[in-house]
């Protein structure tokens, strides 16, 4: 059987939302620097950690469907 692979928009589109997610966790974790409120900076340091589970996903999503073209 063989394996199936993205098409190439859904490649582009993947990795458009894998940049996305990366510039999202960029900003949360400096933004934290500069913040002086503890409650917004956990908040903050909770969204650091579920991009930085996201970009992980994305990336295996997309080394598993990694195309020839």
């Amino acid at each position: 059987m063989e394996k199936e692979t993205l098409a190439l928009h859904e490649t582009m589109e993947t990795h458009e939302i894998l940049n996305f997610k990366t510039v999202c966790l960029l900003r949360s974790k400096l933004m934290q620097a500069l913040c002086f409120d503890n409650d917004l900076k956990a908040l903050m340091e909770k969204d650091v950690q579920q991009s930085i589970k996201d970009v992980n996903e994305l990336v295996s999503f997309y080394k598993q469907n990694e195309i020839l073209h």
